[in-house]
């Protein structure tokens, strides 16, 4: 049996279990067979005498970090799992089209496709298709012979009545109440409020 003073500390400085103490600051075992407390002016020591315990004895620091990684994956899988539905809300869908926008579709419900669209309409045509929820919607061909990145809701902001294209006068003229349209959508004249009809 061996005999050791310890110096001076503080009672959370010791962790005591079933097979002895343990003092982190110097870092050892011992097992008390008998301790004597001694206080002095400089604090309290103890004095004890102590045996050696065994290296397989001491606990294993695996199992610890193992325990650590359940604990972790026990909290951050079920975490991932409920955050995957937000994070996917901010992913743009890639399944329609490339451009990102509404896929405008012809009078008997077949998609638009630009190519095929611009060799059948010239420049200045302003065409009905399906827009935006199924509103009915004018596609404008440019006088550079492109469709416009905007197309003209054709829905009278007045009552909702269809309003046609009028070549002739180079504006939309709403049959039910005589409001009108510029070749953009504006109100040009009443009863429509004064309010846009372009989608952007």
């Amino acid at each position: 049996m061996a005999s050791s003073t310890l110096s001076p500390a503080a009672p959370w400085q010791l962790c005591s279990g079933k097979s002895g103490m343990f003092c982190p600051s110097q870092a050892f075992l011992v097992k008390p067979t008998r301790t004597h407390l001694v206080k002095n002016e400089k604090g309290m020591r103890i004095t004890c005498q102590a045996t050696s315990i065994p290296a397989d004895r001491v606990p294993d620091m695996g199992k610890r970090q193992l325990m650590n990684l359940l604990l972790l994956g026990a909290i951050s899988l079920p975490s991932g799992f409920m955050l995957v539905p937000y994070a996917a809300f901010f992913v743009p869908s890639g399944g329609r089209g490339t451009g990102g926008g509404t896929v405008a579709k012809d009078a008997i419900g077949n998609d638009v496709i630009a190519e095929e669209w611009l060799k059948t309409h010239g420049p200045g045509d302003r065409t009905l298709t399906q827009g935006l929820k199924g509103d009915p919607t004018y596609l404008v061909v440019e006088k550079d012979r492109t469709l416009a990145t905007y197309g003209i809701n054709a829905v009278c902001t007045h009552l909702g009545c269809v309003v046609p294209w009028n070549q002739a006068e180079n504006k939309f003229i709403c049959p039910c109440h005589g409001s009108q349209y510029n070749d953009q959508g504006r109100v040009v004249r009443g009863p429509a409020p004064l309010v846009s009809l372009i989608d952007s």
